[in-house]
């Protein structure tokens, strides 16, 4: 059994993140001995905030509802009276030009839906998770991103922009993801402006934390032998 309380601390150890990352399991049951989530919040992605600050929960499809965007990336249908706020959101973006209606189909989305989403933060997944997100400044970027290489588990997509939520399903599908963000993420999850996600495939993750105390070890030594050319070559 995977101990994922102590792979959160050697990947932090070596790629130090910004905020705890968050275990996103798409499940096709509602778990037992989880709490279900209670309340409301304006995005999907705002339940990755509550699981970075160390709460365990799920949700359902309907606790997606308040997002149209978010559902869409999560196959997630709007109830009949809500089905509308898809077109209008859309609209809106397209009249303030934020993206182009023919991008709409090429926005990653979950293969069907699922009966509950379960958050947490790495170290207290109760099951394998399907996505682990991570918040990091670019440096821990690339140390993850190098790793995921070194593992024989690359991603295949450039950095993904907008709407941040297609990480998701996007990382299931490709590999590993890095995501800039987009403005309502950064709104609803509060995230820093020198802040960005990886995304990795929950299965690879033990692979890549074991590739990523190499490539730190590695990186260190280039360090010294970078900055020691620095010193002799720069003139300017």
């Amino acid at each position: 059994m995977t101990d994922w309380r102590r792979l959160e601390q050697r990947i932090g150890a070596c790629a130090p993140f910004t905020r705890r990352p968050v275990a996103v399991a798409f499940l096709d049951s509602t778990p037992e001995g989880v709490a279900k989530f209670t309340g409301s919040e304006p995005s999907g992605c705002s339940f990755w905030r509550l699981a970075a600050e160390g709460r365990t929960f799920y949700t359902v499809p309907s606790d997606h509802f308040n997002c149209a965007v978010g559902s869409y990336t999560h196959n997630i249908d709007l109830s009949s009276e809500r089905a509308a706020e898809t077109t209008q959101t859309l609209e809106l973006m397209f009249r303030v030009n934020y993206i182009r209606p023919e991008e709409v189909a090429g926005i990653p989305r979950l293969p069907q839906t699922p009966a509950a989403v379960l958050y947490s933060a790495l170290a207290d997944t109760p099951v394998l998770p399907s996505v682990i997100l991570f918040t990091c400044r670019p440096a821990s970027a690339m140390l993850l991103q190098e790793a995921t290489i070194r593992a024989g588990k690359p991603g295949a997509l450039p950095p993904l922009g907008r709407p941040t939520c297609m990480a998701l399903p996007a990382a299931l599908a490709h590999g590993t993801v890095t995501s800039l963000g987009c403005i309502g993420n950064r709104v609803y999850t509060g995230l820093s402006e020198d802040d960005l996600y990886v995304a990795i495939p929950g299965v690879d993750l033990p692979e890549v934390a074991d590739a990523l105390e190499v490539i730190t070890s590695a990186n260190a030594e280039l360090t010294v032998y970078a900055q020691g050319r620095r010193a002799r070559l720069s003139t300017a």
